[in-house]
């Protein structure tokens, strides 16, 4: 609009004197106004006839979304962060609840890094030693005489792997070999075998005291029943023929004397009778019911003073207490904390043990956990850049159908700088869970779609995508193959496609 015409329908909108008030009063707004328009009418001029002749001035065409075809192997990945530790984690705590007194902690407290093997002292308590033998049930109870349980058998099985006889360890019985085994063991680690307890050797020496009372009582009653059941000596049987035989001498020199006396040949007769029946006497088999009785009470009475005897030795055993041994599942083993200090009251935790070997340990969904297994091949990122190999160990179903998984790996040998490194990061893991045989033609999943027949197609790029309506396209039918990560192998079926060909995936 030119300058004339402007004013012009101003004066024709605005009365005269409105008008030049308004004009006066606003100079600067429409000097500006006026100024903008004129700007804007040179700018559509020049933009105009500065085309070059002949140029399309019609809205510019889309252009097609196009992506180049891939030719590289393809690979299905389960990505997770693990947490880089030492495997086998091991809280140890000491049961100290049989100690006389408050346990202090009195020497061989390991520094952090120390390796624990077996026969190790793991630590000191009250002067005692925490001997490291191997097993993977902890010690909870003190092993003595005529106990049984897996944990002999474990006991047993230790003594084996130190070099040591405690006797079979299929038997599960704690036995006098286990138990003579106890002081060997104690003398291999420096330290005398435990103490018995109070009042056991008076218990032994008492046994013994009162089986030999026993065995005295029984040599006496069995002395008086071979007396009784001798029978009567050759002179014992002698002097009572004898007696019997002048006995009738008597009574017959009696009869025969005048004049007889009749109230002594009663007399001599009477003689003669009890003469004659003590003599009958000694043939008799004699009564020892009496001495037999008293033998039978006196062997009772030592067999019981034997059982105690052999009850008082056996308790003189040596034992195992459950406070002076540390079981531990793979040896050796590496400290990774210790809370217990030397001087001080041994409460809670004395320390942390693990495995020697790194592990890295994650968790996964339930879907995730479904597509692996152990021994799969995985990597993980190192802390100064590149990928490490690892190997999948253990995976744990959560404690219900929901809960993620926990996964264990084992990472390839590391070097020691490596390992210091790693130590407690966490890091990307990937494992492969599905993967092409060598290079493969692949395509995004936007880049499919389905043809009349049912058919799976990609549409390629002829000419410039950058042409949109104008580039040429045409359809290639394919296979499909392994899906992952948003490609998917392809195999054409009819027409060609090669690496790096252009394929629509949007207009």
């Amino acid at each position: 609009m030119s300058g004339a015409l402007l004013r012009e329908w101003l004066r024709q909108r605005v009365p005269q004197r409105g008008w030049t008030v308004i004009f006066r009063r606003g100079r600067l707004i429409w000097l500006g106004a006026a100024g903008g328009a004129l700007l804007l009418t040179v700018g559509l001029l020049v933009g105009h006839y500065a085309l070059p002749a002949g140029a399309d001035r019609s809205a510019p065409h889309a252009g097609l979304v196009t992506v180049p075809v891939r030719y590289a192997t393809l690979q299905n990945v389960v990505t997770l962060r693990g947490q880089v530790g030492f495997a086998n984690s091991l809280d140890v705590t000491i049961d100290t609840s049989a100690l006389n007194g408050t346990p202090v902690v009195t020497g061989h407290v390991p520094a952090v890094g120390a390796q624990l093997a077996a026969l190790s002292i793991a630590l000191e308590v009250s002067g005692r030693p925490v001997i490291v033998l191997p097993g993977a049930i902890t010690a909870y109870r003190t092993l003595k005489f005529g106990m049984s349980g897996t944990d002999v058998v474990q006991f047993k099985q230790a003594m084996r792997a130190v070099g040591l006889d405690a006797g079979d360890p299929t038997n599960p019985v704690f036995d006098e070999t286990a138990a003579d085994a106890i002081p060997t063991l104690y003398a291999k680690v420096g330290y005398a075998a435990p103490p018995r307890a109070d009042g056991i050797d008076e218990a032994v020496t008492q046994a013994r005291s009162t089986e030999q009372s026993a065995e005295d009582a029984l040599a006496s009653a069995q002395n008086d029943l071979a007396v009784s059941t001798a029978g009567p000596t050759a002179v014992e049987v002698q002097q009572a023929d004898n007696a019997v035989r002048s006995a009738q001498r008597a009574l017959d020199s009696a009869k025969a004397a005048t004049p007889s006396d009749a109230n002594q040949i009663a007399d001599l007769q009477d003689a003669l009778t009890l003469a004659t029946t003590e003599r009958q006497a000694l043939d008799a088999t004699p009564d020892t019911r009496a001495q037999q009785l008293a033998v039978r009470a006196a062997s009772r009475s030592l067999s019981e003073a034997r059982a105690a005897l052999t009850v008082a030795n056996h308790n003189a055993l040596p034992s195992f207490p459950q406070s002076e041994v540390l079981f531990v599942a793979q040896l050796p083993a590496r400290v990774d904390k210790v809370d217990a200090h030397q001087g001080e009251r041994l409460a809670g935790s004395a320390m942390t043990l693990s495995g020697t070997t790194v592990a890295l340990t994650g968790s996964i969904s339930v879907g995730d956990a479904k597509l692996l297994k152990t021994s799969d091949a995985a990597t993980f990122d190192l802390p100064g850049g590149g990928k490490h190999a690892a190997t999948v160990t253990n995976i744990t179903p959560g404690a219900t159908a929901d809960d993620p998984s926990t996964i264990t790996l084992a990472p390839a040998a590391l070097t020691a700088e490596q390992i210091k490194q790693l130590s407690g990061q966490n890091v990307k893991v990937d494992v492969p869970v599905g993967a092409t045989k060598g290079a493969v033609l692949s395509v995004p999943e936007a880049a499919l779609t389905a043809g009349p027949g049912g058919e799976t197609r990609v549409q390629v790029v002829d000419g410039d995508p950058r042409d949109g309506a104008k580039a040429g396209t045409h359809l290639v039918v394919v296979d499909t193959g392994l899906a992952a990560q948003g490609q998917v192998e392809v195999t054409p079926k009819s027409g060609s496609l090669h690496k790096n060909d252009l394929v629509v995936v949007a207009r």
